[in-house]
């Protein structure tokens, strides 16, 4: 079973930010709607037995709800080419102390600590070659987008499911916070 952790956007988010997508910039890959969430943490392939000590770590866990904002776009860069077209997430004491307590929780179910650093975002696309000059141009046209703030009431276990064109996300568990 292949897992991460995440938040979930309300769908009128969602609707908003779609709207943003699927023009001018070829040959990008645009995350569908249904798709459109905030990594906390990804997990990978884990048996089912690894997924039952997660499912019970994360639902120990205890943290406030908090309003969280999108706000700017951006790429990430490698090897000098955009590869992923992406929403921030503006940082917040919540958000990263709940990142923190699901980091450490995974980590005493077994799990490697992450490497890499948490950049809290939403991906929009993935990028193919040759398109930076558009991708620089949808970057400018669109970088003050701005939505308003959305209560984020419950973080959720998903599991994924690759297929041919997107991902399949499945929320298996939802957590409260509050």
């Amino acid at each position: 079973m292949r897992l991460f952790v995440g938040l979930e956007l309300p769908w009128e988010l969602r609707q908003r930010v779609a709207m943003l997508a699927g023009a001018g910039i070829p040959g990008a890959r645009w995350v569908p709607p249904e798709n459109y969430h905030i990594t906390l943490r990804f997990i990978g392939e884990a048996p089912r037995y690894l997924a039952e000590e997660i499912d019970h770590a994360l639902a120990a866990l205890r943290a406030p709800a908090f309003p969280l904002t999108l706000a700017g776009i951006g790429t990430f860069v490698k090897g000098g080419r955009s590869q992923t077209l992406w929403l921030r997430v503006e940082r917040s004491e919540p958000l990263d102390r709940l990142r923190a307590k699901i980091e450490t929780a995974l980590q005493r179910c077994g799990l490697e600590p992450e490497r890499r650093r948490f950049q809290p975002h939403m991906t929009l696309a993935r990028l193919d070659t040759g398109v930076e000059a558009k991708v620089a141009g949808f970057v400018q046209a669109h970088n003050l987008f701005r939505a308003d703030p959305v209560p984020m009431k419950h973080f959720t276990l998903f599991s994924s499911l690759l297929g041919k064109d997107q991902p399949i996300y499945t929320a298996e568990v939802e957590y409260a916070l509050g």
